[in-house]
């Protein structure tokens, strides 16, 4: 079929629909929930507020943003409250190595103690990610995007055992894997 233009004559023959082959893929982040750690952060004051060895310290938790703000009358309730905030952050289902504890520091008749949790993969850690994945020598491809890596590859078998070998390395940040694509 031919379609006449006044400026530019235009063949037009049959198209075949465009056929975009993907290869399967996933992603690694390391992310938690916001909204389970306010809830265990809750119901850690709770607990906190009800328990006979902290009655009248004043003692209680505070979460901003990216932090956990302990405040107690001395180091060895921090401890305590440390503990508590752990075992209710853990019933919650998040990861507690996302949790870099910093030193308590006297105030007055307080202590106060920060927490911060780390969210993300930083460079240093998606590259050594990537560095695990090639020296593997699996049929993968890995690429750092962002704050988290995507790992791709012709065979679902092969990013099931990089999943398989990341969960075994012993890393300083929680790994989840998602959007796993065939």
């Amino acid at each position: 079929m031919v379609l006449n233009n006044a400026l530019n004559p235009i063949i037009v023959k049959f198209f075949y629909p465009l056929v975009i082959i993907t290869m399967p893929s996933f992603d690694i982040i390391s992310e938690f929930d916001k909204h389970e750690i306010k809830n265990a952060i809750d119901q850690a004051n709770k607990e906190v507020t009800t328990r006979f060895d902290f009655k009248g310290t004043d003692s209680s938790f505070e979460l901003t943003d990216d932090k956990l703000i302990m405040t107690s009358g001395s180091t060895f309730q921090l401890q305590q409250m440390f503990s508590i905030a752990c075992s209710k952050l853990s019933r919650r289902g998040v990861d507690i190595a996302c949790m870099e504890v910093g030193d308590p520091k006297p105030g007055g008749k307080t202590v106060r103690q920060e927490i911060t949790l780390k969210q993300g993969l930083d460079s240093a850690l998606a590259k050594k990610i990537v560095k695990l994945i090639k020296d593997k020598k699996l049929k993968v491809q890995a690429a750092i995007q962002g704050d988290q890596v995507r790992v791709t590859g012709k065979n679902r078998d092969d990013l099931q055992s990089v999943i398989k070998m990341l969960r075994e390395e012993k890393l300083e940040m929680p790994l989840q894997f998602e959007n796993f694509r065939d």
